[in-house]
């Protein structure tokens, strides 16, 4: 039998992978909207603001979940 404490932590580490997962898409997309706009705004329909948007909000998600993950330590 495993103990309360082991399936509590691995509940924890599967929610805030589950919280990582969902703000890494909800970033990565807020930033290809934001980058898109930009594009069609001011930079004549090219396609390189709307794929830094999108590295940038992967980036940031990426960054927030290390730190989620590292608290579990």
């Amino acid at each position: 039998m495993s103990s309360t404490g082991a399936s509590f932590s691995e509940d924890q580490f599967g929610k805030k992978l589950d919280r990582c997962i969902t703000d890494t898409v909800v970033k990565g997309f807020g930033g290809l909207i934001i980058g898109s706009a930009a594009s069609l705004l001011f930079f004549k329909r090219r396609a390189w603001p709307a794929w830094i948007g999108t590295g940038f909000g992967i980036g940031v998600a990426y960054r927030t979940c290390e730190k989620d993950l590292n608290s579990l330590k």
